[in-house]
């Protein structure tokens, strides 16, 4: 295509998320200084070595398009991915990339927003990886690659951490020495995209918005956040992402005597990393699946025993949080599981009742995450609202902010 017909192709920025084996993207049209909802999205999975990469694209109102991708010479299947990805935004969503969002899961202390990526930041993040081990070098792998394969579109880093930097400074601490904390040993927090999206999305829907909120970022990772006038007031999530809430694959909190235990008892730390982020949480409790809807499916005791321990969980740091707060204005559910599992919902807001929560029952269940909608009664003095998480379109506005 010559150079007139691409620079008359309207505008468009491409947020990506880079994972081990998997790389999720989507593109959002530039509508004057903001940009629209998503276009063209899609997956692309099996790119671990030895996989078989394949990718999945979706137009709105079309069905998904599978395509099996063939590895050029040399090409690694990371390598294939993206040259799919950006040949179908090229093609089949006929734009023009004006700059590339990444979600980037750690920004440490330096980066409270996001941040247009050059060399320097680069390797800046690069000394993160130890604070993120099994999401930030996929997520830097990412950047490398589009940099090299798209080395004139702006590349913006978007961090999962940087909402939380409003926390109050006790929420950010640990009761280890302060030399620690001047380290960096301290929580940070996750899931911030999705609660920024949130925050700002009550606050324009509904009047109490602004005020005393609790967020639920429910999927295979899970945290909740407190947050007032917008700003992150503390989070279950720590120095890690696998702190916290029970998840599908990971533990959530522990009592640290549980890790000095296991070490005593031989195991060395690859293999308590494995149980800790990968055998444990819905998966290790049930002994079935790390997916709440195949357990939800099931008729094994563990099953149940893990969705009740989850919720649980749920329930129990939500009075935490809800401490901290001094009281609660909206009650909000958000990821894979807050957006689709109405009984989850049910069973939290029944819990939280003592605070004036009340769900209405229809209303609950004819929420499918498919928009933001209210499921409170009448007479809850709570709001409660689901509310679908869109990361992409947070980075996306700030990458071409920064583009």
């Amino acid at each position: 295509m010559s150079a007139g017909a691409s620079s008359a192709r309207p505008p468009a920025v491409l947020a990506v998320n880079a994972g081990s084996s998997s790389l999720k993207f989507a593109v959002y049209p530039v509508q004057g200084a903001d940009v629209g909802p998503a276009g063209l999205s899609g997956m692309a999975e099996g790119l671990e070595p030895g996989g078989q990469p394949v990718i999945r694209i979706q137009a709105p109102g079309q069905p998904a398009a599978k395509t099996v991708l063939a590895l050029r010479a040399g090409e690694s299947s990371f390598e294939s991915a993206l040259r799919a990805v950006i040949s179908a935004v090229e093609q089949e969503g006929g734009v023009r990339l004006v700059a590339v969002a990444h979600r980037v899961v750690h920004g440490g202390t330096r980066f409270s927003a996001s941040v247009r990526i050059d060399d320097a930041t680069q390797a800046f993040l690069e000394s993160l990886n130890p604070l993120a081990p099994l999401h930030q070098p996929h997520n830097l792998a990412g950047v490398k690659a589009f940099r090299k394969a798209c080395p004139d579109i702006p590349q913006v880093a978007c961090f999962d951490t940087a909402f939380h930097t409003t926390a109050p400074d006790l929420a950010q601490r640990f009761a280890l020495p302060q030399s620690y904390f001047e380290q960096g040993v301290r929580r940070y927090g996750f899931h911030g995209l999705s609660y920024r999206y949130v925050s700002e999305r009550l606050a324009a829907i509904t009047p109490r918005g602004k005020g005393r909120l609790l967020i639920a970022h429910l999927g295979n990772g899970a945290s909740l956040c407190a947050v007032h006038e917008g700003r992150s007031q503390g989070t279950t999530m720590g120095l890690s992402a696998v702190d916290g809430l029970m998840m599908g694959t990971r533990s959530g909190a522990l009592d640290p005597g549980v890790l000095l235990h296991l070490l005593r008892q031989g195991m060395d730390g690859p293999a308590l990393e494995k149980l800790l982020y990968k055998e444990s949480g819905l998966l290790g409790v049930s002994g079935v699946s790390a997916d709440m809807r195949t357990l939800r499916a099931s008729t094994e005791p563990g099953a149940r025993l893990a969705i009740d321990l989850f919720t649980y969980r749920v329930v129990r740091e939500s009075g935490a949080l809800v401490a901290c707060l001094g009281g609660l204005d909206v009650l909000a559910f958000t990821g894979g599981i807050g957006e689709h599992d109405k009984a989850l919902r049910a069973d939290v807001g029944a819990a939280l009742a003592y605070l004036g929560v009340r769900i209405d029952a229809a209303a609950n269940s004819a929420a499918d995450g498919s928009a933001a909608v209210p499921i409170h009664a009448s007479d809850s003095t709570v709001e409660v609202w689901v509310v679908p998480t869109d990361e992409g379109l947070v980075a996306a506005r700030d990458a071409l902010a920064l583009a």
